[in-house]
Protein backbone atom coordinates (compact mmCIF):
# COMPACT_ATOMS: atom_id res chain seq x y z
CA UNK A 1 0.00 0.00 0.00
CA UNK A 2 1.09 3.18 -1.16
CA UNK A 3 2.52 5.29 1.79
CA UNK A 4 0.09 8.45 1.14
CA UNK A 5 -3.13 5.56 1.79
CA UNK A 6 -0.77 4.59 5.25
CA UNK A 7 -1.28 8.09 5.98
CA UNK A 8 -4.96 8.42 5.53
CA UNK A 9 -5.77 5.56 6.76
CA UNK A 10 -4.15 6.52 10.16
CA UNK A 11 -6.24 9.20 9.81
CA UNK A 12 -9.66 7.57 10.34
CA UNK A 13 -8.63 5.71 13.36
CA UNK A 14 -7.84 9.39 15.01
CA UNK A 15 -10.40 10.72 17.18
CA UNK A 16 -12.61 13.50 15.71
CA UNK A 17 -13.17 16.84 18.47
CA UNK A 18 -16.75 17.00 19.30
CA UNK A 19 -17.77 13.88 18.24
CA UNK A 20 -19.08 11.42 21.04
CA UNK A 21 -16.41 8.81 21.70
CA UNK A 22 -17.27 5.46 21.45
CA UNK A 23 -14.75 2.31 22.68
CA UNK A 24 -10.75 2.46 21.90
CA UNK A 25 -10.67 0.61 18.62
CA UNK A 26 -7.47 -1.75 18.08
CA UNK A 27 -6.76 -2.87 14.80
CA UNK A 28 -4.80 -6.12 15.16
CA UNK A 29 -3.46 -7.25 11.86
CA UNK A 30 -1.89 -10.40 11.29
CA UNK A 31 -0.72 -13.16 8.04
CA UNK A 32 -1.28 -16.12 9.12
CA UNK A 33 -4.56 -18.26 9.52
CA UNK A 34 -7.31 -18.06 12.24
CA UNK A 35 -6.94 -21.73 13.36
CA UNK A 36 -2.69 -21.60 13.76
CA UNK A 37 -1.45 -20.86 17.22
CA UNK A 38 -0.85 -17.38 16.43
CA UNK A 39 -4.15 -16.75 15.14
CA UNK A 40 -5.72 -18.27 18.39
CA UNK A 41 -3.71 -16.10 20.72
CA UNK A 42 -5.10 -13.50 18.55
CA UNK A 43 -8.87 -14.24 19.30
CA UNK A 44 -8.10 -14.70 22.58
CA UNK A 45 -5.99 -11.38 23.43
CA UNK A 46 -9.42 -9.76 21.62
CA UNK A 47 -11.77 -11.94 24.26
CA UNK A 48 -9.28 -10.81 27.36
CA UNK A 49 -9.04 -7.27 26.19
CA UNK A 50 -13.04 -6.25 25.66
CA UNK A 51 -13.77 -8.19 29.52
CA UNK A 52 -11.34 -7.22 30.96
CA UNK A 53 -11.94 -3.25 29.84
CA UNK A 54 -15.91 -3.46 30.47
CA UNK A 55 -16.02 -2.84 26.91
CA UNK A 56 -13.96 -0.06 26.61
CA UNK A 57 -11.82 -1.46 24.78
CA UNK A 58 -12.82 -2.93 21.01
CA UNK A 59 -10.32 -5.41 19.26
CA UNK A 60 -10.55 -6.00 15.33
CA UNK A 61 -8.58 -8.76 14.44
CA UNK A 62 -7.84 -8.97 10.96
CA UNK A 63 -5.71 -12.28 9.94
CA UNK A 64 -4.85 -13.91 6.58
CA UNK A 65 -2.89 -10.47 5.24
CA UNK A 66 -6.48 -8.81 4.66
CA UNK A 67 -5.24 -5.26 5.91
CA UNK A 68 -1.57 -5.09 4.61
CA UNK A 69 1.13 -7.85 3.24
CA UNK A 70 4.57 -8.65 5.19
CA UNK A 71 6.48 -5.75 3.91
CA UNK A 72 3.45 -3.11 4.84
CA UNK A 73 2.20 -4.25 7.98
CA UNK A 74 5.41 -2.52 10.03
CA UNK A 75 5.09 0.71 8.14
CA UNK A 76 1.30 0.33 8.61
CA UNK A 77 1.69 0.25 12.37
CA UNK A 78 4.34 2.77 12.85
CA UNK A 79 1.87 5.58 10.87
CA UNK A 80 -0.57 4.46 13.36
CA UNK A 81 -2.99 2.66 10.69
CA UNK A 82 -3.52 -0.40 12.93
CA UNK A 83 -2.47 -0.30 16.45
CA UNK A 84 -0.78 -4.08 17.23
CA UNK A 85 0.67 -6.81 15.26
CA UNK A 86 2.37 -10.18 15.97
CA UNK A 87 5.45 -10.14 13.19
CA UNK A 88 8.10 -12.93 13.66
CA UNK A 89 11.04 -11.69 15.14
CA UNK A 90 13.07 -12.24 11.73
CA UNK A 91 10.42 -8.80 10.75
CA UNK A 92 13.10 -6.37 13.39
CA UNK A 93 16.33 -6.51 11.46
CA UNK A 94 15.36 -4.91 8.55
CA UNK A 95 13.70 -2.35 10.64
CA UNK A 96 16.87 -1.86 11.84
CA UNK A 97 16.70 -3.66 14.91
CA UNK A 98 19.75 -6.14 13.67
CA UNK A 99 20.10 -7.82 17.24
CA UNK A 100 16.45 -9.61 16.93
CA UNK A 101 18.16 -12.06 14.17
CA UNK A 102 19.92 -14.05 17.23
CA UNK A 103 16.63 -15.90 16.90
CA UNK A 104 17.47 -16.85 13.40
CA UNK A 105 20.72 -18.81 14.37
CA UNK A 106 20.28 -22.08 13.59
CA UNK A 107 20.05 -25.34 16.37
CA UNK A 108 20.39 -22.04 18.81
CA UNK A 109 18.09 -24.30 20.94
CA UNK A 110 18.01 -27.27 22.33
CA UNK A 111 14.12 -27.00 23.39
CA UNK A 112 11.47 -24.89 23.88
CA UNK A 113 12.64 -24.23 27.46
CA UNK A 114 15.64 -22.77 26.23
CA UNK A 115 14.23 -20.39 24.05
CA UNK A 116 11.80 -19.24 26.74
CA UNK A 117 14.91 -18.62 28.98
CA UNK A 118 16.07 -16.07 26.23
CA UNK A 119 12.47 -14.57 25.71
CA UNK A 120 11.88 -14.15 29.33
CA UNK A 121 15.30 -13.23 31.01
CA UNK A 122 17.42 -9.87 30.49
CA UNK A 123 18.11 -10.52 26.78
CA UNK A 124 14.88 -10.67 25.80
CA UNK A 125 13.65 -7.25 27.47
CA UNK A 126 16.56 -5.61 26.37
CA UNK A 127 15.77 -6.40 22.54
CA UNK A 128 11.85 -5.47 22.99
CA UNK A 129 13.33 -1.97 23.97
CA UNK A 130 15.11 -1.33 21.25
CA UNK A 131 11.99 -0.82 19.26
CA UNK A 132 10.98 1.80 21.46
CA UNK A 133 13.16 4.46 18.93
CA UNK A 134 11.15 3.05 15.85
CA UNK A 135 7.96 4.26 17.76
CA UNK A 136 6.63 0.20 18.87
CA UNK A 137 6.34 -0.82 22.16
CA UNK A 138 6.91 -3.99 22.58
CA UNK A 139 4.44 -5.91 25.13
CA UNK A 140 5.46 -9.70 24.78
CA UNK A 141 6.56 -12.60 23.03
CA UNK A 142 4.85 -15.86 21.57
CA UNK A 143 6.39 -19.35 20.85
CA UNK A 144 5.42 -21.62 17.77
CA UNK A 145 7.21 -23.93 18.00
CA UNK A 146 10.31 -25.35 15.89
CA UNK A 147 10.78 -25.13 12.02
CA UNK A 148 11.34 -28.08 9.96
CA UNK A 149 12.60 -27.78 5.89
CA UNK A 150 10.34 -28.88 2.69
CA UNK A 151 10.57 -29.43 -0.70
CA UNK A 152 9.67 -31.50 -3.29
CA UNK A 153 12.46 -34.14 -3.03
CA UNK A 154 14.11 -35.68 0.30
CA UNK A 155 16.26 -33.63 2.27
CA UNK A 156 18.39 -35.95 4.29
CA UNK A 157 21.84 -34.85 3.22
CA UNK A 158 23.08 -31.21 3.25
CA UNK A 159 23.79 -32.11 -0.37
CA UNK A 160 20.01 -32.47 -0.99
CA UNK A 161 19.89 -28.69 -0.57
CA UNK A 162 22.02 -28.34 -3.38
CA UNK A 163 20.34 -25.63 -5.89
CA UNK A 164 17.06 -25.68 -4.34
CA UNK A 165 15.41 -21.87 -4.43
CA UNK A 166 14.32 -21.82 -0.83
CA UNK A 167 11.56 -18.95 0.75
CA UNK A 168 12.90 -17.33 3.36
CA UNK A 169 11.50 -14.09 5.46
CA UNK A 170 13.91 -10.88 5.03
CA UNK A 171 16.34 -12.35 7.07
CA UNK A 172 20.32 -12.26 6.64
CA UNK A 173 20.87 -15.19 9.04
CA UNK A 174 18.41 -16.93 6.85
CA UNK A 175 19.95 -16.01 3.80
CA UNK A 176 23.26 -17.06 5.38
CA UNK A 177 21.92 -20.39 6.57
CA UNK A 178 20.48 -21.50 3.06
CA UNK A 179 23.63 -20.99 1.72
CA UNK A 180 25.56 -22.71 3.80
CA UNK A 181 22.88 -25.77 2.98
CA UNK A 182 24.23 -25.10 -0.95
CA UNK A 183 20.68 -23.63 -1.49
CA UNK A 184 19.95 -20.30 -3.28
CA UNK A 185 17.66 -18.20 -0.62
CA UNK A 186 14.51 -16.42 -1.96
CA UNK A 187 12.82 -13.45 -0.11
CA UNK A 188 9.07 -13.93 -0.31
CA UNK A 189 6.07 -12.66 1.59
CA UNK A 190 4.25 -15.58 3.34
CA UNK A 191 0.77 -14.64 1.17
CA UNK A 192 2.35 -14.99 -1.55
CA UNK A 193 4.22 -19.02 -0.64
CA UNK A 194 1.33 -21.55 -1.66
CA UNK A 195 1.57 -20.20 -5.33
CA UNK A 196 5.19 -19.59 -5.50
CA UNK A 197 5.30 -23.71 -4.60
CA UNK A 198 2.95 -24.55 -6.65
CA UNK A 199 4.34 -22.92 -9.87
CA UNK A 200 7.90 -23.43 -8.86
CA UNK A 201 8.63 -20.16 -8.92
CA UNK A 202 10.69 -21.72 -5.41
CA UNK A 203 11.21 -25.19 -4.64
CA UNK A 204 10.81 -25.34 -0.81
CA UNK A 205 10.40 -23.62 2.42
CA UNK A 206 11.04 -23.93 5.73
CA UNK A 207 8.18 -23.33 8.34
CA UNK A 208 6.40 -24.78 11.43
CA UNK A 209 3.25 -27.10 10.84
CA UNK A 210 0.57 -25.40 11.71
CA UNK A 211 1.72 -23.18 9.03
CA UNK A 212 1.91 -25.99 6.79
CA UNK A 213 -1.00 -27.24 7.63
CA UNK A 214 -3.29 -24.26 7.96
CA UNK A 215 -1.94 -22.95 4.64
CA UNK A 216 -2.02 -26.58 2.70
CA UNK A 217 1.31 -25.67 2.03
CA UNK A 218 1.46 -29.59 2.36
CA UNK A 219 -0.27 -29.85 -0.50
CA UNK A 220 3.11 -28.11 -2.57
CA UNK A 221 5.74 -30.11 -1.01
CA UNK A 222 6.02 -33.82 -1.64
CA UNK A 223 8.63 -34.07 1.39
CA UNK A 224 9.18 -32.83 5.26
CA UNK A 225 12.13 -32.64 7.13
CA UNK A 226 11.23 -32.78 10.98
CA UNK A 227 15.01 -31.10 11.01
CA UNK A 228 14.19 -28.51 14.20
CA UNK A 229 16.60 -26.39 13.12
CA UNK A 230 15.09 -23.07 13.85
CA UNK A 231 12.67 -22.31 15.90
CA UNK A 232 9.64 -19.19 14.99
CA UNK A 233 7.97 -17.11 17.43
CA UNK A 234 6.72 -13.20 17.40
CA UNK A 235 6.78 -10.31 19.40
CA UNK A 236 3.61 -8.80 20.39
CA UNK A 237 4.01 -4.80 19.78
CA UNK A 238 2.11 -2.10 19.53
CA UNK A 239 2.02 1.81 18.30
CA UNK A 240 3.67 3.35 21.07
CA UNK A 241 2.46 6.62 20.48
CA UNK A 242 -1.23 5.10 20.63
CA UNK A 243 -0.06 3.08 23.82
CA UNK A 244 1.36 6.04 25.91
CA UNK A 245 -1.63 7.89 25.20
CA UNK A 246 -4.12 5.45 26.46
CA UNK A 247 -5.85 5.92 29.87
CA UNK A 248 -3.69 4.45 32.77
CA UNK A 249 -7.19 2.23 33.65
CA UNK A 250 -7.34 0.95 30.47
CA UNK A 251 -3.63 -0.05 29.71
CA UNK A 252 -3.63 -1.82 33.20
CA UNK A 253 -6.00 -4.15 32.05
CA UNK A 254 -4.77 -4.97 28.63
CA UNK A 255 -1.20 -5.27 29.82
CA UNK A 256 -2.62 -7.73 31.85
CA UNK A 257 -4.76 -9.37 29.43
CA UNK A 258 -1.14 -9.72 27.13
CA UNK A 259 0.50 -11.28 30.07
CA UNK A 260 -2.40 -13.58 29.90
CA UNK A 261 -2.90 -14.35 26.46
CA UNK A 262 1.31 -15.01 26.11
CA UNK A 263 0.76 -17.99 28.25
CA UNK A 264 -1.98 -19.14 26.52
CA UNK A 265 -0.30 -18.51 23.54
CA UNK A 266 3.14 -20.68 24.67
CA UNK A 267 1.15 -23.24 25.73
CA UNK A 268 -0.85 -23.96 22.97
CA UNK A 269 2.16 -24.40 20.35
CA UNK A 270 3.61 -27.40 20.85
CA UNK A 271 0.33 -29.13 20.77
CA UNK A 272 -0.84 -27.35 17.54
CA UNK A 273 2.07 -28.21 15.65
CA UNK A 274 1.99 -31.68 16.67
CA UNK A 275 -1.85 -31.96 15.61
CA UNK A 276 -0.86 -30.51 12.39
CA UNK A 277 2.12 -32.69 11.82
CA UNK A 278 -0.22 -35.59 12.46
CA UNK A 279 -2.94 -34.35 9.83
CA UNK A 280 -0.34 -33.68 7.52
CA UNK A 281 0.66 -37.22 7.92
CA UNK A 282 -2.83 -38.69 7.54
CA UNK A 283 -3.16 -36.56 4.23
CA UNK A 284 -0.59 -39.03 2.46
CA UNK A 285 0.28 -36.42 0.09
CA UNK A 286 4.19 -35.26 2.19
CA UNK A 287 5.96 -37.94 3.52
CA UNK A 288 8.14 -37.28 6.76
CA UNK A 289 11.46 -37.73 7.18
CA UNK A 290 13.00 -37.69 10.76
CA UNK A 291 16.57 -37.28 10.79
CA UNK A 292 18.90 -39.69 12.28
CA UNK A 293 21.40 -38.29 14.59
CA UNK A 294 24.08 -38.87 11.98
CA UNK A 295 22.35 -36.94 9.89
CA UNK A 296 21.19 -34.03 12.12
CA UNK A 297 24.90 -33.69 13.42
CA UNK A 298 25.97 -33.17 9.71
CA UNK A 299 23.31 -30.59 9.16
CA UNK A 300 24.49 -28.54 12.66
CA UNK A 301 28.43 -28.55 11.95
CA UNK A 302 27.20 -27.27 8.31
CA UNK A 303 25.16 -24.83 10.00
CA UNK A 304 27.54 -23.39 13.04
CA UNK A 305 29.79 -21.31 10.95
CA UNK A 306 26.42 -18.62 10.39
CA UNK A 307 26.51 -18.38 13.80
CA UNK A 308 30.41 -16.93 13.29
CA UNK A 309 29.57 -15.26 9.74
CA UNK A 310 26.93 -13.37 11.73
CA UNK A 311 28.94 -11.99 14.42
CA UNK A 312 29.34 -8.42 13.17
CA UNK A 313 25.93 -8.00 12.24
CA UNK A 314 24.25 -9.10 15.11
CA UNK A 315 26.27 -8.18 17.56
CA UNK A 316 28.85 -10.63 19.14
CA UNK A 317 27.55 -9.80 23.09
CA UNK A 318 24.28 -10.37 21.86
CA UNK A 319 24.76 -13.93 20.65
CA UNK A 320 27.17 -14.75 23.39
CA UNK A 321 24.16 -13.43 26.04
CA UNK A 322 21.54 -15.92 23.92
CA UNK A 323 24.57 -18.56 24.33
CA UNK A 324 24.56 -18.21 28.23
CA UNK A 325 20.68 -18.06 28.44
CA UNK A 326 20.04 -21.49 25.91
CA UNK A 327 22.46 -23.00 27.41
CA UNK A 328 23.87 -23.19 23.78
CA UNK A 329 26.35 -26.27 22.90
CA UNK A 330 28.31 -26.42 19.81
CA UNK A 331 28.18 -29.76 17.99
CA UNK A 332 31.27 -32.30 18.59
Amino acid sequence: MPLRRLVLAAALVLPVAGQAQGPIVIKFSHVVAPETPKGKAAQRFKELAEARTGGRVRVEVYPNSQLYKDKEEMEALQLGSVQMLAPSLAKFGPLGVKEFEVFDLPYLFKDTAAFHAVTEGPLGTELLRKLEPKGIRGLAYWDNGFQIMSANRPLRQVGDFRGLKMRIQASKVLDAQMRALGAVPQVMAFSELYQALQTGLVDGTEGVPSNYYTQKIFEVQKHMTLSNHGHLAYAVIVNKKFWDGLPADVRAPLEAAVRETAVYANAIASKENAAALQAIQASGRTQLHTPTPAEANTWKKALMPVHQAMEQRVGKATIAAAYRAAGFVAPD
